[in-house]
């Protein structure tokens, strides 16, 4: 078991791509784990209510970290963080070695699409279809021509099953549809960093299993960052290369899959089995 309040690492050589930013090259390092997302004792608060405190965590190059806790723990807030939608009173977000609030605004834009984010319920424009809704941020962030839009929106609704469904709109189709389509538009900027809130919120069992393996399936073709905040232990076990384990804003537990669900930690393993006994009431 680790504890990533201690991870710090050091720079990587820097390169720089054709965007102006660093490139994968510049993660931090720790045990021969490249980092792309590092929290550094980020605290927030919310009027009188802390939500995070003193957090710290790290996401690893190309693993699917899954990030657990109990509901108002502070994990949503975690992933507007990382994607710089929320500034932290104190502390630090650094993706590829950079600090992103000391980026300007339009530097910060910038660095944003180099993610991808599937929200809970796909977040789909209902007045689009599936086919423009996964277009949407390659017409309003690129200069693509529109029949190379069309190979890539194509290739990428293709992946997740939708092919049959590109004209329908999104009161057409099931919950299970939408995860795929957002999934779908998530990928499309082939983002470094893609990041998943509760993506099987809603799914009935068999419809998450499916999501799970396309989440692995998708991770496998496309490698990358991803990040997993969910409540669900057998998408847990399924997606998750690592996983880290929220209480009251700060990181209790952190470890490989394996780990986790081996662990000692009385309150890991009463959120994993989802006993009534143990740390976690219901305060």
């Amino acid at each position: 078991m680790v504890r990533p309040s201690l991870f710090r690492g050091q720079l990587g050589p820097e390169s720089t791509g054709e965007d102006g930013y660093a490139t994968s090259s510049v993660e931090s390092y720790r045990d021969g784990v490249a980092y792309s997302v590092e929290v550094r004792d980020v605290h927030k608060s919310f009027g009188s209510s802390g939500v995070l405190r003193g957090l710290n965590i790290n996401f690893a190059e190309n693993a699917v970290t899954t990030i657990l806790g109990p509901s108002g723990t502070g994990k949503s807030v975690l992933l507007k963080h990382v994607v710089g939608l929320l500034e932290p009173d104190r502390g630090e977000i650094c993706i590829f070695g950079q600090d992103i609030w000391s980026l300007s605004d339009e530097e910060r834009t910038e660095l944003r699409k180099r993610f991808g984010v599937l929200f809970q319920d796909g977040a789909l424009f209902g007045s689009m279809n599936i086919y423009d809704n996964v277009a949407f941020p390659l017409r309003k962030n690129t200069d693509l021509a529109e029949s190379e839009i069309e190979e890539i929106v194509l290739k990428g609704l293709s992946e997740v099953g939708l092919s049959e469904s590109i004209k329908k709109y999104p009161n057409e189709i099931s919950g299970g549809m939408k995860k795929r389509a957002g999934f779908a538009r998530a990928l499309v900027m082939k983002p470094d960093i893609v990041l998943f809130d509760e993506p099987d919120s809603g799914l009935d069992p068999v419809r998450t299993s499916l999501l799970c393996d396309l989440i692995v399936d998708m991770h496998r073709e496309h490698k990358g960052t991803y990040v997993v905040v969910t409540h669900d232990i057998n998408t847990t076990r399924r997606v998750s290369d690592y996983v880290g384990v929220l209480w009251k804003g700060e990181l209790v537990y952190y470890g490989s899959v394996d780990e986790a669900f081996s662990a000692d930690d009385p309150f890991v393993q009463q959120f994993l089995s989802g006993d009534s006994v143990g740390p976690l009431g219901m305060e």
